[in-house]
């Protein structure tokens, strides 16, 4: 066999290889989704949305009090990460340079960060904003997907807009433009994309946290708005509704599961359809 024909039958192979895993992940993804969305549905009614959680057996029982607390924990860790890593990774990319310790030392520890257990990180915020108080609260579990959001938004931020030629930054300051308008208004158009992406990319990330939860806001059996007390989440009661031994509890637990599934599709969705849009008018 020549060494042509030795070539030829390894990239046969790697290509056959390649294929037949790709297609197991195929499978294995969509039996997932098929599952989730049967037993999601099945079990998925009005009483979900418009009752609270009941103890098992007790009609009407729902979902509304956790789908609430989601709610208030993912919009408040948005309201505070969305803008810190977007800043922070225009920081990097418009002023820190490249060859700052700085700039290298954040982008170090942002690195570190997006790679650390989520466990590990409801433990840190247990230690500095629960244990202190002496009780669980709502505040700490924002603090704790804040956390875990910043990362994340500062690598794709910085990222997109060291994307950016930097031509267009020139040409903005020939015309007389100040730098934070020439950020504004050219840099952040050049990179919208690729920032609301990395956006959309935290926002479903924390949205399907369970573990930093169990250690921050903990869980709230009643409707509460509190962010001083305990607060219930959709994936928290989604767990401790997984693992019960009820089988109304398990039905909603899948109600839970495919929620928040479409919750994640949805903004995926709707972000893409933004982007297209814009595209379309520029």
């Amino acid at each position: 066999m020549t060494l042509q024909e030795r070539r030829i039958l390894l990239n046969k192979v790697i290509m056959i290889l390649s294929t037949t895993a790709a297609l197991l992940g195929i499978i294995f993804l969509f039996w997932i989704i098929a599952v989730l969305f049967y037993k999601g549905f099945t079990a998925l009614n009005l009483n979900i949305f418009v009752h609270d959680m009941a103890p098992p057996g007790r009609e009407p029982s729902g979902l509304r009090n956790a789908l609430v607390g989601q709610l208030i924990l993912v919009l408040g860790a948005s309201a505070i990460g969305v803008p810190i890593g977007v800043l922070a990774g225009t920081y990097l990319s418009e002023y820190g340079g490249k060859k700052s310790r700085l700039a290298r030392l954040i982008r170090d520890i942002s690195d570190i960060m997006m790679s650390t257990p989520s466990i590990v990180i409801g433990a840190f915020i247990y230690a500095i904003l629960v244990a202190p108080m002496g009780h669980f609260r709502g505040w700490a579990g924002i603090a704790a997907l804040v956390v875990m959001m910043i990362p994340i938004v500062l690598r794709t931020t910085d990222d997109m807009l060291q994307l950016v030629p930097g031509s267009l930054r020139e040409a903005a300051i020939a015309l007389g433009a100040p730098k934070y308008k020439m950020i504004i208004q050219v840099v952040y158009r050049g990179a919208k994309t690729g920032m609301l992406t990395g956006i959309l990319l935290s926002i479903a990330r924390i949205a399907g946290e369970t573990a930093p939860l169990l250690f921050t806001s903990f869980s709230n059996n009643f409707y509460s708005t509190d962010l001083n007390n305990p607060i219930a989440s959709l994936t928290v009661t989604m767990y401790n509704y997984a693992t019960s031994p009820y089988e109304d509890w398990i039905d909603q637990g899948w109600a839970a599961a495919l929620i928040l599934a479409l919750f994640v599709l949805g903004a995926n969705i709707i972000g893409r359809i933004i982007i297209r849009k814009r595209k379309g008018e520029h």
